[in-house]
């Protein structure tokens, strides 16, 4: 009886063997973020800690897998796992309630009951330059890469999405003008600096301010001809981050026919089989130079991009006949074959990253859902 009134959490550790390394998933969720900040994560996405067990929670064992299916769960329960990154996430669509009826909200039930957390990446370790696009990149051979769609820095030391700047003589005019944009909301480092234009003194007015103050700011300066004549407007730019972004454009360090990139692919991803489709005017034997890749579904991310193969795990019927009919081949390998193979190396990664606090495992039971019969 002293047993059943012990924590769920005690009863759990109570079968495994002992262990000398554990994180806090306070500690732990934070330290994930750092390997890839969701902040690169497509704005549609779901991403982060989706399942949080009562705190305290110590983690030990962390199970990998693509998509976090019932199976999978009952895996990650037979092996004690605390935590499951499930780099699909599991919670996309709003739950209105957690009941017995759906599988998604079983595992939420199941995740709870036993204490286990669940964490999802997605799209951020799509952006990352060790991620699932870089891994999938390494299949072609020799290449050099850059993102399709670059990254922006996740946050800029200025604020505000436009710059204005003019010149004005230092007048009791130019102090009603200052005073009029400081009631504009949304103005932000208004600056002052006296200059020499033209052998005249003057005043070089700057400042910071939303889409909706420029309106405001502009319609104030055009009341005055002159100051509107030399006004400038600047449109503020986050930095591209480097090698960070939505899918890939390698570069063959040396071109290998469209076979031989077929065959590279199936061994890479340990594949069987894969779907081709030859683009008008070549034939298997045609070079490759160029390769636009993304990891899971491409269409939107490889549209319109010149290359001479587009390597996706699926794209819609009319997207592969597009691509066909401009001459480029398509590979076309099932969503998940196109990411599950990256979270070996994300095993080996995490250690690092994590020093080797925490067991690291992967899924037996998470697999494709398609098979060729």
């Amino acid at each position: 009886m002293l047993l059943l009134c012990r924590p769920l959490h005690r009863i759990r550790a109570a079968g495994r063997p002992p262990s000398r390394c554990l994180m806090n998933l306070k500690e732990l969720v934070p330290a994930l973020n750092d390997f890839a900040s969701l902040s690169l994560a497509e704005s549609w996405d779901n991403v982060g800690l989706l399942v949080e067990p009562s705190p305290p929670h110590a983690v030990r064992t962390l199970l990998l897998t693509n998509d976090l299916t019932e199976p999978v769960m009952e895996e990650a329960v037979q092996k004690n796992a605390d935590l499951i990154l499930s780099y699909h996430p599991p919670i996309f669509a709003p739950l209105k309630r957690v009941t017995w009826r759906t599988w998604k909200e079983r595992l939420v039930v199941r995740a709870l009951e036993h204490r286990i957390g669940i964490y999802s990446p997605h799209t951020a370790y799509d952006a990352v330059p060790h991620g699932v696009n870089n891994w999938l990149s390494k299949g072609l051979g020799a290449c050099t890469s850059v993102p399709l769609h670059p990254s922006t820095a996740p946050s800029h030391p200025t604020e505000g999405t436009h710059r204005v700047e003019f010149c004005a003589d230092t007048t009791e005019h130019l102090e009603i003008v200052l005073s009029k944009i400081k009631d504009i909301p949304e103005v932000f480092c208004l600056t002052t600096l006296p200059v020499r234009v033209d052998g005249e003194e003057q005043t070089r007015v700057s400042l910071n301010c939303s889409q909706k103050a420029l309106l405001e700011v502009v319609a104030l300066l055009s009341q005055d001809s002159l100051l509107y004549q030399r006004t400038e407007i600047l449109l503020l730019q986050k930095p591209l981050l480097p090698h960070t972004g939505m899918g890939r454009l390698c570069t063959l360090s040396e071109p290998a026919s469209l076979s031989d990139i077929t065959e590279r692919i199936k061994s890479h991803l340990k594949l069987p089989h894969v779907r081709l489709a030859v683009g008008t005017g070549k034939t298997l034997d045609s070079p490759v130079k160029k390769a636009a890749l993304c990891a899971g579904s491409g269409s939107s991310v490889l549209k319109g991009v010149e290359a001479d193969l587009y390597l996706t795990g699926e794209m819609s019927h009319h997207d592969v006949l597009d691509a066909v009919a401009n001459g480029i081949s398509v590979i076309l390998c099932e969503h998940s074959n196109t990411e599950r193979g990256f979270l070996s190396e994300l095993r080996d990664t995490l250690t690092i990253h994590l020093q080797n606090k925490i067991n690291i495992i992967l899924s037996e039971k998470d697999r494709d859902p398609l098979q060729v019969v």
